[in-house]
């Protein structure tokens, strides 16, 4: 079998594909055949170096495949189930601890960049209806973060208003589970181009923010203040938030694109009696959740290119570009 190992120090040159056995299940685990993944930015700081690892790490936090081969004492799986995996493989359900965190698919532990892998059986969630591998791969993180940032902490409700930033595949899972929740949604974004593609998926208003400074006061003052804001970029974008989020409102804090860092006046915060969650991704719980809720609403997880196995250094380049929309998408070989 095949699979990827981020040597030291890192860095897209240091992808290495490696030949290794096929390993065999123990006790309480399966085995699965790896079909797909999909790359998050935090695949893409753990491929350079930014978040270190251990030697020879497998990446990549996202994987759907089928079970192959199960492990005595297994009884959740059979051969053929098509399995998606957790970017938290300890967290079951529940509030997160520093044990059930502990374990991060593709950083602390291996992750999907692999033909097989054991796994416990706990590990896993099915594979939504009718879902390609490609489609299942883009929703451990990217999704499962979308919903728990407005279903889980935001307790969103029919006829809020939700703002999403950019179209990274987060901020597009946000915008398709809003508006199958009934809200009002406001999206950003730097391009008329993907403007157009915004308010295609059933957006309410986008705004360019290249073109306003002052975009979160403007929102604000269109909407007279958003039940719900997903903030993807901290330094450069939490201003724009917290101008933008309603009086009681909920800003959950998903991304760093803008920095690691982010400055934020507090009498803002006080006076508009702001809740704000840090966050990251969910629980095998709240995936399933959100898988039944994928099921019943239909709702299709939008790709916007797909990459051979052999192409990840490749894909991380086009991740890096930001011409993507939507998510980005590793297919392994049959």
């Amino acid at each position: 079998m095949k699979r990827y190992q981020v040597t030291k120090p890192g860095g897209l040159e240091n992808l290495a594909i490696v030949q290794t056995e096929t390993p065999t299940p123990n006790r309480g685990q399966v085995l699965v055949r790896w079909r797909a993944t999909s790359l998050n930015y935090h695949d893409y700081m753990v491929a350079l170096g930014a978040i270190p690892t251990a030697a020879n790490r497998v990446p990549m936090s996202d994987g759907a495949g089928e079970v192959v081969a199960i492990g005595e004492g297994v009884d959740s799986w059979q051969v053929g189930d098509k399995v998606v995996s957790l970017f938290f493989p300890n967290w079951i359900d529940g509030k997160p601890t520093p044990t059930n965190n502990a374990a991060v698919s593709g950083d602390t532990v291996d992750g999907f960049a692999l033909e097989y892998s054991c796994v416990d059986q706990t590990a896993l969630t099915r594979m939504p209806d009718n879902y390609s591998f490609e489609q299942a791969a883009t929703l451990p993180c990217a999704a499962l973060t979308a919903w728990r940032g407005l279903i889980v902490e935001g307790n969103l409700q029919a006829g809020d208003s939700v703002l999403v930033q950019g179209s990274g595949g987060m901020s597009i899972f946000a915008l398709q589970f809003a508006k199958a929740a009934g809200a009002y949604v406001y999206a950003t974004t730097s391009c008329d181009t993907k403007m157009a593609r915004l308010k295609a998926l059933g957006a309410d208003e986008v705004i360019n923010y290249r073109e306003d400074s002052s975009w979160g006061k403007t929102l604000a003052t269109r909407s007279g203040g958003i039940d719900h804001v997903l903030d993807v970029g901290a330094d450069a974008t939490l201003k724009h938030s917290l101008d933008a989020v309603a009086m009681g409102g909920h800003i959950a804090l998903i991304g760093v694109l803008g920095g690691i860092t982010a400055t934020m006046m507090m009498p803002t915060v006080f006076f508009k009696q702001v809740t704000m969650s840090g966050l990251a991704v969910g629980s095998r719980a709240m995936q399933e959740k959100m898988i039944a809720a994928i099921n019943t609403n239909g709702i299709e997880p939008v790709i916007d290119k797909v990459f051979a196995f052999d192409e990840l250094a490749k894909a991380f380049e086009y991740q890096a570009s930001g011409a993507h929309f939507g998510k980005i998408v590793l297919r392994y070989d049959d």
